[in-house]
């Protein structure tokens, strides 16, 4: 039969606060960790439009739209694809696009603009018809929003 001393239940209940304790503190820490996880940002009101060159003037593809998160607004990547190349940019492939402009609208939303300017000569080869703007929106604390189609727009060009 083992007999146990004083001593020895003295470490082994010594040994048993020691683990609740521990657990205590990671399960503590666990709550934390997902109690201020990043949150993902949104991206609302998102508009797009095409402005063909004219009288020498070059055109434009802008496309705009509230961005928010609580820890703020870091950016947003975007990029304009037309509906007939049947692309479909994946989160990944946006990580490597040009970026909005963003303004601060208040401490978690911000303004973001995209404008890309168009010679007459660059949209006299562009596709025709319906285009997509996919969107990849990130927030100070990490989060990101992909967004495949954030926008759609028509482009019409007269030769």
């Amino acid at each position: 039969m083992f007999k146990t001393s004083s001593s020895s239940k003295h470490m082994l209940f010594s040994s048993l606060l020691g683990v609740a304790l521990v657990g205590g503190i990671a399960a503590g820490g666990l709550a934390m960790a997902s109690a201020s996880a990043p949150t993902e940002p949104t991206l609302e009101n998102g508009s797009a439009r095409f402005t063909a060159p004219s009288d020498g003037k070059a055109g434009a593809l802008t496309f705009t739209a509230d961005v928010s998160d609580d820890s703020g607004v870091k950016g947003v990547k975007v990029i304009a694809w037309p509906a007939s190349s049947k692309l479909d940019p994946t989160e990944a492939e946006l990580r490597n696009v040009d970026s909005a402009v963003c303004t601060k609208a208040t401490d978690d939303t911000s303004r973001c603009t995209y404008t890309l300017r168009v010679t007459k000569a660059e949209a006299a080869e562009l596709a025709q018809g319906t285009w997509y703007v996919s969107a990849l929106a990130t927030a100070v604390d990490g989060g990101t929003t992909f967004v495949p189609r954030a926008a759609t727009f028509d482009v019409t060009v007269t030769h």
